[in-house]
């Protein structure tokens, strides 16, 4: 529905949008679009939609440092019955992020002491193993 209602005044309306996603596999009728912009919201929804205001003012006021979990043990607390999956709103995860793909691995060189150089270790390698 979202991508509808962004390109209706594009294409000229609901039914050339409908036409081509149909063409391309995605069935999809008018009628189907209007029906579904006239329902009115689920419970759920509106439920979640109460939640999330709820998340977002225990997630600022403890300076936006409560994740997932605490958040849901803090909303329990206060009597509230929500499941922790379904009050997670963007920015709040149960661990901080972290981006580690520019922290190499701390290498240490030879750190047991190995003699990599060893003068049989080519031989070593090349032999095949003994037969049984």
């Amino acid at each position: 529905m979202t991508f509808i209602d962004e390109h209706r005044d594009r294409f000229g309306g609901v039914e050339p949008i409908c036409t081509v996603l149909t063409e391309h596999g995605v069935k999809i009728a008018p009628s189907t679009y209007y029906a579904a912009k006239a329902r009115p919201p689920s419970a759920r929804a509106v439920r979640d939609a109460g939640l999330k205001v709820l998340v977002q003012e225990v997630f600022e006021a403890n300076c936006g440092v409560y994740g997932a979990r605490k958040i849901w043990h803090h909303l329990r607390r206060q009597g509230h019955q929500v499941a922790r999956i379904r009050q997670r709103p963007d920015g709040i995860h149960d661990r901080p992020v972290q981006d580690r793909a520019d922290q190499a691995p701390p290498t240490l060189a030879n750190p047991v002491r190995r003699r990599t150089g060893h003068r049989r270790m080519g031989r070593l390698v090349q032999r095949p193993p003994p037969a049984r």
